[in-house]
């Protein structure tokens, strides 16, 4: 724990300042009585370099680090030679392939795992889904009239596999792409072949003194992305469908009230499913529930944060916790008893602030490890030998807590599930499920367009705010916004996932979602699931009436607190994919330089998408509304219909109304 001396002589934050969810804000303002730092105080006492920010920088090499003046971006080069677009889009370009990197290798994970639960040398987990398997089979071009679950399966696996291995052809799923986007793909030579060999090419090409012409890097940029939207993302959520379920809707509890002083907390945080699903089979085993009795709790509680929590809450309904920026202040409560993770979106800070309250940080993936923190292996050959330690250690930790409880008495109500396959249910029925309602209440003007509101939480901003007032701007302009990660628990908090919501919509959207029954904001899981967004957008161009291709459509896309590598490669991926892109916080690039003029203008003209920038949620909207409304009028479906821009005001009305509600 940090001496309170220590931390005073910090910039000290003001929680509401920081944050607009109360539990979270709650928490600080413990964590700063007791003396505990948490990323929010980092970020206040940590200046951002203006130099990296701009991505004005290049250390691959040991000439450098050499550093170029923004403000006179061509005033200089590097020592070898390098000018301010090489510069910028090798650091871009290295974001991609990492970004991708930990997508494609989470997918090849969940594939070795459903190749051993083929073979049958993993008995733990069982295909869930036969219907999924059967569609993503045929929709690959496997037969399955007829055919036994286990060949189908076995075909899947190896055709599959080629996502990742193959040096030459077309991915797998290249065969979903619109046919008309993947001539333009075909014609810019950005079809991914293999993940391994896009990502690997690109980390060759940001070599020093290989590729040095930020045209030629962002063409592979697009080609390395789209190995991770078409390929391994994909993969990841195709897979984890069939040996787990595929997404329904279902009410959900969200926020830090759903921790229960009298019980075993547990927060399972990361980004794996498999962890998540055999932490729930170790929870409810009677010797580890009948222990924690003994041990005096009520029972054990299991919860989630982040993707994995996204994912567990979108399939069996188990509560969520909190996005990215609350996985330090929920431990601050004093109420959990153990925290694991896996990969990705883990802060190493969580270890010290887990010291400070003696809560067990547990990891158990071999790709992380974290310096204070305890490894329990994670086998899936043997996944509860893992998971059942994990409860014997919260079940310890309960029966001998020292620390102050403090539960912030928040609880939040969110409906979340909807799958590619549960709208296509939810719009057309059983028997004629399709888009073709989607579609026609676009062309006829009740919904505008679509968004796609997607990613993380990051300190450099208020945590939650832009995400929620860019929604409410949105669906107020009759847009229809679909969510995954971290965003849609931000959304969730607010109340804007539930069908009541769509009183704050506009007059057509409104309409929509009472008749259909469901909300203005469709929460459809974790970041690995944007892929579930270009399934859907596949979906519309396929329908018909609304182009030939992903960028015809009337739809576009956010990622307003973005933090991660990731986040980099998803927006580029759906640029690739035709879709207008605009990113919150930051953007790593120099205004008005080529490379620059490229991601914001000249990919668009060779038929892609395009990228936008703004920290500002109104102006965000502003932005995408005003795609949305050229691709309809590009189409002949726009109609005189004025942009609403929301002053105090209408602002305050629109949250009376919602309370009445």
């Amino acid at each position: 724990m940090e001496e309170k001396k220590g931390i005073s002589k910090k910039k000290e934050i003001t929680p509401k300042d920081v944050t607009i969810c109360d539990a979270t804000a709650q928490m600080l303002e413990k964590a700063k009585r007791d003396g505990v730092e948490t990323a929010f105080d980092r970020a206040a006492s940590m200046k951002a370099c203006p130099i990296g920010a701009d991505s004005a920088c290049c250390k691959h090499c040991g000439m450098g680090p050499c550093r170029l003046n923004s403000r006179d971006p061509y005033g200089k080069v590097g020592v070898c030679g390098a000018t301010i677009d090489t510069i910028m889009s090798r650091n871009f370009a290295r974001m991609v392939a990492a970004g991708g990197a930990a997508h494609t290798d989470h997918g090849m994970s969940m594939l070795d795992l459903f190749r051993e639960v083929v073979n049958g040398n993993i008995t733990d987990y069982k295909i869930k889904d036969t219907q999924k398997l059967e569609e993503v089979a045929a929709s690959i071009g496997i037969e399955v009239e007829g055919r036994e679950t286990n060949d189908i399966a076995m075909d899947l696996y190896k055709e599959l596999e080629r996502t990742y291995t193959q040096v030459e052809g077309e991915i797998p799923f290249a065969k979903r792409v619109p046919e008309k986007t993947l001539e333009t793909w075909r014609k810019l030579g950005i079809v991914p072949r293999g993940a391994m060999r896009e990502i690997m090419e690109l980390m060759h090409r940001s070599h020093m003194g290989v590729d040095q012409h930020y045209e030629n890097i962002t063409k592979q940029c697009s080609r390395t992305a789209l190995a991770d939207g078409w390929g391994g993302s994909m993969v990841a959520t195709e897979i984890s469908d069939i040996l787990f379920g595929t997404p329904s809707p279902v009410s959900i509890e969200v926020n830090m009230g759903v921790l229960k002083e009298d019980e075993v907390n547990i927060i399972v945080h990361g980004h794996e499913p498999n962890l998540f699903e055999s932490m729930l089979v170790s929870s409810k085993e009677p010797s580890l529930v009948e222990a924690a009795q003994k041990a005096g709790a009520k029972g054990i509680n299991l919860v989630g944060m982040c993707c994995s929590g996204a994912e567990m809450l979108v399939r069996h309904g188990i509560p969520h916790a909190g996005n990215f920026m609350s996985t330090e202040t929920i431990l601050v409560t004093g109420a959990v008893d153990a925290m694991t993770v896996d990969v990705q979106c883990i802060k190493q800070g969580l270890a010290k602030v887990a010291e400070c309250y003696s809560t067990p940080l547990i990891t158990t993936n071999p790709r992380c490890h974290i310096e204070g923190a305890q490894h329990i292996e994670f086998n899936e050959h043997n996944p509860t030998s893992c998971t059942d330690e994990i409860v014997i250690k919260a079940i310890s930790r309960f029966k001998n807590r020292t620390s102050e409880i403090e539960i912030p008495r928040i609880k939040n109500i969110g409906v979340h599930g909807f799958s590619h396959e549960y709208i296509n249910y939810m719009l057309g029925g059983t028997f004629r499920g399709s888009y073709t309602p989607l579609n026609d209440n676009i062309i006829n003007g009740r919904i505008r367009g679509v968004a796609g509101v997607v990613g993380c939480t990051n300190p450099r901003v208020k945590q939650d705010w832009v995400h929620v007032e860019l929604v409410k701007e949105l669906i107020k302009n009759d847009v229809l916004v679909l969510q995954t990660g971290c965003s849609q628990i931000a959304l969730a908090k607010a109340g804007l996932t539930t069908p009541e919501a769509a009183i704050l919509a506009g007059p057509g959207l409104h309409e929509v979602c009472e008749t259909v029954g469901m909300p203005p904001v469709l929460g459809i899981g974790s970041c690995v699931d944007n892929s579930r967004i270009l399934i859907a957008a596949s979906a519309m161009v396929k329908e018909g009436g609304l182009g030939h291709s992903i960028a015809d459509l009337p739809v576009a896309g956010a990622a307003p607190e973005w933090m991660s590598e990731k986040a980099i490669c998803i927006g580029q991926y759906f640029v690739a994919s035709g879709v207008f892109t605009v990113f919150g916080v930051t953007f790593p690039i120099i205004e008005e330089t080529k490379f620059h003029k490229l991601l914001f203008e000249g990919l668009e003209k060779q038929g892609l998408g395009k990228w936008g920038f703004t920290a500002d949620p109104y102006e965000m909207a502003r932005m995408m509304i005003a795609h949305i409304d050229k691709k309809r009028k590009e189409l002949g479906i726009d109609k005189a219909r004025e942009r609403v821009l929301m002053d105090m005001a209408d602002r305050r009305e629109m949250e009376a109304k919602y309370q009445q509600a």
